[in-house]
Protein backbone atom coordinates (compact mmCIF):
# COMPACT_ATOMS: atom_id res chain seq x y z
CA UNK A 1 0.00 0.00 0.00
CA UNK A 2 1.23 3.65 -0.91
CA UNK A 3 1.31 6.08 1.66
CA UNK A 4 0.19 9.90 0.97
CA UNK A 5 3.23 12.22 1.58
CA UNK A 6 0.90 14.04 3.47
CA UNK A 7 0.34 10.79 6.05
CA UNK A 8 4.52 10.74 6.92
CA UNK A 9 4.17 12.50 10.26
CA UNK A 10 1.07 11.52 11.28
CA UNK A 11 1.75 7.86 10.92
CA UNK A 12 4.83 8.28 12.79
CA UNK A 13 3.02 9.49 15.73
CA UNK A 14 0.67 7.08 15.55
CA UNK A 15 3.11 4.27 15.56
CA UNK A 16 4.57 6.31 18.84
CA UNK A 17 1.48 6.15 20.12
CA UNK A 18 1.14 2.29 20.12
CA UNK A 19 4.72 1.63 20.81
CA UNK A 20 4.52 3.97 24.13
CA UNK A 21 1.04 2.90 25.29
CA UNK A 22 1.30 -0.72 25.51
CA UNK A 23 4.81 -0.51 26.83
CA UNK A 24 3.25 1.00 29.97
CA UNK A 25 -0.30 -1.03 29.68
CA UNK A 26 2.41 -4.08 29.95
CA UNK A 27 4.18 -1.93 32.89
CA UNK A 28 1.73 -1.07 34.83
CA UNK A 29 -1.37 -3.98 34.40
CA UNK A 30 1.10 -6.48 32.52
CA UNK A 31 -0.53 -9.23 35.13
CA UNK A 32 -3.97 -8.64 32.93
CA UNK A 33 -3.53 -10.58 30.08
CA UNK A 34 -7.20 -9.76 28.90
CA UNK A 35 -6.12 -5.60 29.17
CA UNK A 36 -2.44 -5.89 27.46
CA UNK A 37 -4.42 -8.11 24.84
CA UNK A 38 -7.63 -5.81 24.38
CA UNK A 39 -4.85 -2.57 24.41
CA UNK A 40 -2.84 -4.13 21.40
CA UNK A 41 -5.75 -5.24 19.80
CA UNK A 42 -7.67 -2.01 19.87
CA UNK A 43 -3.94 0.51 19.19
CA UNK A 44 -3.30 -1.87 16.22
CA UNK A 45 -6.76 -1.54 14.61
CA UNK A 46 -6.43 2.86 15.20
CA UNK A 47 -2.79 2.75 13.35
CA UNK A 48 -4.55 0.57 10.22
CA UNK A 49 -7.14 3.08 10.31
CA UNK A 50 -4.44 6.05 10.17
CA UNK A 51 -2.96 4.26 7.54
CA UNK A 52 -5.71 3.60 5.74
CA UNK A 53 -6.71 6.87 5.68
CA UNK A 54 -3.63 8.22 4.06
CA UNK A 55 -3.14 5.47 1.69
CA UNK A 56 -2.61 6.64 -2.17
CA UNK A 57 -4.10 4.32 -4.65
CA UNK A 58 -2.66 3.75 -8.08
CA UNK A 59 -5.84 5.04 -10.44
CA UNK A 60 -5.42 5.51 -14.40
CA UNK A 61 -7.43 8.73 -15.45
CA UNK A 62 -9.03 9.47 -18.59
CA UNK A 63 -8.80 12.87 -19.94
CA UNK A 64 -11.70 14.43 -21.53
CA UNK A 65 -12.19 18.17 -21.61
CA UNK A 66 -16.16 18.22 -21.25
CA UNK A 67 -15.97 15.92 -18.30
CA UNK A 68 -16.27 17.27 -14.83
CA UNK A 69 -14.46 14.32 -12.80
CA UNK A 70 -14.92 14.16 -9.15
CA UNK A 71 -12.34 15.88 -6.99
CA UNK A 72 -12.82 13.14 -4.35
CA UNK A 73 -13.68 9.47 -2.79
CA UNK A 74 -16.94 9.99 -0.87
CA UNK A 75 -20.77 9.83 -1.40
CA UNK A 76 -22.71 12.62 -2.99
CA UNK A 77 -24.62 14.67 -0.47
CA UNK A 78 -26.38 17.34 -2.52
CA UNK A 79 -27.35 18.12 -6.09
CA UNK A 80 -28.75 22.06 -6.28
CA UNK A 81 -29.44 24.98 -8.29
CA UNK A 82 -28.04 27.84 -5.36
CA UNK A 83 -26.60 31.38 -5.72
CA UNK A 84 -22.73 31.40 -5.67
CA UNK A 85 -21.70 34.62 -3.75
CA UNK A 86 -18.06 34.56 -3.26
CA UNK A 87 -17.10 34.49 -7.27
CA UNK A 88 -19.98 34.49 -9.38
CA UNK A 89 -22.32 36.19 -7.83
CA UNK A 90 -25.12 34.34 -9.83
CA UNK A 91 -26.66 30.91 -9.91
CA UNK A 92 -24.54 27.71 -10.39
CA UNK A 93 -26.04 24.36 -10.20
CA UNK A 94 -23.81 23.00 -6.49
CA UNK A 95 -22.84 19.42 -6.30
CA UNK A 96 -21.60 18.45 -3.16
CA UNK A 97 -19.03 15.34 -2.24
CA UNK A 98 -19.10 14.14 1.35
CA UNK A 99 -15.85 12.58 2.44
CA UNK A 100 -16.01 9.72 5.66
CA UNK A 101 -12.86 9.34 7.95
CA UNK A 102 -12.84 5.92 5.60
CA UNK A 103 -12.32 7.26 2.39
CA UNK A 104 -8.71 8.59 0.59
CA UNK A 105 -8.86 12.24 1.19
CA UNK A 106 -6.49 13.10 -1.55
CA UNK A 107 -8.10 16.03 -4.02
CA UNK A 108 -7.58 15.93 -7.33
CA UNK A 109 -8.20 18.83 -10.61
CA UNK A 110 -11.93 18.83 -11.62
CA UNK A 111 -11.01 19.67 -15.23
CA UNK A 112 -8.23 21.22 -17.37
CA UNK A 113 -7.34 24.88 -17.50
CA UNK A 114 -5.45 27.82 -15.60
CA UNK A 115 -6.41 28.60 -11.78
CA UNK A 116 -8.16 32.03 -11.93
CA UNK A 117 -8.85 32.09 -8.28
CA UNK A 118 -8.23 30.66 -5.29
CA UNK A 119 -8.50 32.03 -1.75
CA UNK A 120 -8.03 30.55 1.96
CA UNK A 121 -10.72 31.09 4.13
CA UNK A 122 -9.68 30.57 7.89
CA UNK A 123 -13.37 29.27 9.98
CA UNK A 124 -15.30 27.11 12.40
CA UNK A 125 -15.52 23.55 12.68
CA UNK A 126 -19.04 22.37 12.27
CA UNK A 127 -19.92 18.44 10.49
CA UNK A 128 -19.06 18.33 6.70
CA UNK A 129 -22.84 18.09 6.08
CA UNK A 130 -23.78 20.84 8.04
CA UNK A 131 -25.50 23.23 5.70
CA UNK A 132 -23.82 26.36 6.36
CA UNK A 133 -20.12 24.08 6.61
CA UNK A 134 -20.01 25.78 3.04
CA UNK A 135 -19.53 29.24 4.06
CA UNK A 136 -18.72 29.19 7.78
CA UNK A 137 -16.26 26.06 8.10
CA UNK A 138 -12.59 26.50 7.32
CA UNK A 139 -11.98 26.12 3.78
CA UNK A 140 -10.94 27.04 0.11
CA UNK A 141 -12.27 28.14 -2.64
CA UNK A 142 -10.31 27.49 -5.99
CA UNK A 143 -11.70 28.34 -9.65
CA UNK A 144 -10.23 26.79 -12.95
CA UNK A 145 -11.01 27.80 -16.30
CA UNK A 146 -10.74 25.77 -19.36
CA UNK A 147 -9.40 26.36 -22.42
CA UNK A 148 -12.95 27.13 -23.85
CA UNK A 149 -13.64 30.00 -21.37
CA UNK A 150 -15.97 27.88 -18.89
CA UNK A 151 -15.31 28.49 -15.43
CA UNK A 152 -15.52 25.55 -12.39
CA UNK A 153 -15.47 26.50 -8.41
CA UNK A 154 -14.94 24.12 -6.40
CA UNK A 155 -14.31 24.18 -2.24
CA UNK A 156 -12.11 21.84 -0.18
CA UNK A 157 -14.12 22.23 3.33
CA UNK A 158 -13.08 20.82 6.43
CA UNK A 159 -15.30 18.96 8.96
CA UNK A 160 -15.65 18.77 12.59
CA UNK A 161 -12.45 16.03 12.68
CA UNK A 162 -10.58 18.17 9.63
CA UNK A 163 -8.29 20.66 11.16
CA UNK A 164 -5.71 20.93 8.33
CA UNK A 165 -6.47 21.62 4.75
CA UNK A 166 -3.81 21.22 2.28
CA UNK A 167 -3.51 22.76 -1.19
CA UNK A 168 -1.08 22.71 -4.53
CA UNK A 169 -1.89 25.45 -6.27
CA UNK A 170 -1.86 29.32 -7.05
CA UNK A 171 -3.59 31.66 -9.19
CA UNK A 172 -2.24 31.79 -12.76
CA UNK A 173 -0.84 27.87 -12.16
CA UNK A 174 -2.14 25.66 -15.48
CA UNK A 175 -3.49 22.26 -14.22
CA UNK A 176 -4.17 19.27 -15.95
CA UNK A 177 -6.95 17.16 -15.37
CA UNK A 178 -7.20 14.56 -12.50
CA UNK A 179 -3.64 16.22 -11.30
CA UNK A 180 -3.65 16.13 -7.20
CA UNK A 181 -4.83 19.34 -5.93
CA UNK A 182 -4.92 18.85 -2.19
CA UNK A 183 -5.60 17.22 0.72
CA UNK A 184 -8.01 17.37 3.69
CA UNK A 185 -7.39 15.21 7.08
CA UNK A 186 -10.10 13.41 8.43
CA UNK A 187 -13.58 13.57 7.67
CA UNK A 188 -14.80 16.51 5.03
CA UNK A 189 -16.75 17.77 2.27
CA UNK A 190 -15.66 19.31 -1.00
CA UNK A 191 -18.51 21.63 -3.19
CA UNK A 192 -18.94 21.90 -6.90
CA UNK A 193 -20.09 24.72 -8.76
CA UNK A 194 -20.80 24.17 -12.83
CA UNK A 195 -22.80 26.17 -15.14
CA UNK A 196 -26.23 26.27 -15.32
CA UNK A 197 -26.16 24.33 -18.38
CA UNK A 198 -23.90 21.55 -17.33
CA UNK A 199 -25.76 18.04 -17.85
CA UNK A 200 -25.64 16.28 -14.36
CA UNK A 201 -24.32 12.33 -14.15
CA UNK A 202 -24.48 11.45 -10.79
CA UNK A 203 -27.28 11.20 -8.79
CA UNK A 204 -27.97 11.54 -4.61
CA UNK A 205 -26.14 9.26 -2.76
CA UNK A 206 -24.24 7.90 -5.78
CA UNK A 207 -20.27 6.95 -4.50
CA UNK A 208 -18.11 8.77 -6.32
CA UNK A 209 -14.12 7.80 -6.95
CA UNK A 210 -11.58 10.74 -7.31
CA UNK A 211 -10.39 11.48 -10.37
CA UNK A 212 -12.92 8.71 -12.01
CA UNK A 213 -15.93 9.15 -11.77
CA UNK A 214 -17.66 11.58 -14.16
CA UNK A 215 -20.29 14.37 -12.63
CA UNK A 216 -21.27 16.22 -14.90
CA UNK A 217 -20.70 16.87 -18.85
CA UNK A 218 -20.22 20.95 -20.01
CA UNK A 219 -22.03 22.13 -23.15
Amino acid sequence: MTIHKEGTASIGLAALFVLITNGLVRYFWGELDWLTTAWLVASLIFFFIILQFFRKPARVFSINSKHVIAPCDGKVVVIEEVIETEYFKGPRRQVSIFMSPINVHINWNPIAGVVSYFKYHPGKYLVAWHPKSSTENERTTTVIKAPNGVEVLFRQIAGALAKRIVWYVKEGQQVTQGSEMGFIKFGSRVDLYLPLDAKILVNLEDKTKGGITVLAELE
